[in-house]
């Protein structure tokens, strides 16, 4: 191979692209917050993951807005409301899902905007979508901030206290990717399906998995 490098201290949109580029697929956080008016907020981030079994922690990771060079709407929610639901994305669900990633009015409600049903939480009061088969209500656990520059990011972790599973999607008490149809971002404008899936053993002892 005949590789190429690049420092990291030029311009955070360089970065942003190799960052994008190598981290894949990425799957979506779609987070359901309250604003300060009491309307509704959702938005989508692709810089999420797991952290923990039990406690049950997730975490994801909002950047400063690149347009405004703010805190985004929903690091804000949580921060000051202290929960949220982290619903997730599917195929049938992308294009809604990106319909809520526009940069819309605080306080204008993407539910509305892209189409979608919010329903009670059982633990928290920010709204989950109805048409998201997993959802998971979040209390606020800890964040941790990297600057307030555009580009910066936060980790933002948060201890799921009840979760919400589509029966359909079920095989027992697993959650069966074929049924469940999840999808995952890409660079650029690319978004990733889950239709194409192969095993192997893992070498663990212990195998929790299965």
């Amino acid at each position: 191979m005949k590789m190429q490098s690049f420092n990291t201290d030029g311009e955070f949109s360089a970065n942003y692209k190799f960052v994008i580029g190598s981290i894949l697929p990425r799957p979506i956080a779609w987070v359901s917050t309250i604003n300060e008016d009491g309307s509704n907020n959702l938005a989508p981030f692709s810089f999420f993951t797991a952290v923990s079994a039990k406690p049950m922690i997730i975490a994801f990771s909002p950047m400063i807005r690149s347009s405004t060079g703010e805190i985004k709407d929903t690091a804000k929610n949580i921060l000051e409301r202290k929960h949220f639901v982290v619903n997730f994305v599917t195929e049938d669900l992308a294009e809604k899902a990106n319909a809520t990633s526009s940069e819309l009015a605080y306080g204008e409600d993407e539910f509305i905007h892209a189409g979608l049903t919010p329903i009670d939480s059982d633990s928290v009061k920010a709204k989950r979508v109805k048409e998201s088969p997993v959802q998971f209500e979040c209390i606020y656990r800890d964040h941790l901030s990297y600057g307030d520059q555009p580009g910066a990011g936060m980790i933002i972790t948060g201890e799921v206290v009840k979760i919400h599973i589509d029966e359909s999607i079920l095989d027992g008490d697993k959650i069966n990717t074929q049924k469940f149809k999840p999808v995952g971002r890409g660079a650029g404008n690319d978004w990733f399906k889950c239709d194409s899936t192969f095993q192997m053993e893992r070498l663990m002892k212990a195998q929790i998995q299965k």
